[in-house]
């Protein structure tokens, strides 16, 4: 499902249940796209994360800490 469309149900879903509360269908519903939505989040910072590159410093090297 496109993120765009995930998170526009996610706020009309908190919208409504705000204003008049959700049916136990609603909340099941909510409770599933969340989880979707917290999925994507964590894959994609997950593959942020895989992306960062270690360097270390040469031996011997004057350079100091920022």
């Amino acid at each position: 499902m496109d993120i765009d469309i995930l998170v526009g149900r996610i706020n009309e879903l908190a919208r409504k249940n705000k204003a008049e509360g959700l049916t136990e269908e609603e909340a099941q519903e909510r409770a599933k796209l969340r989880e979707m939505y917290l999925g994507n989040v964590r894959r994609n910072f997950r593959q942020e994360l895989d992306m960062i590159k270690w360097v270390d410093e040469e031996p011997g090297s004057d350079s100091k800490p920022h």
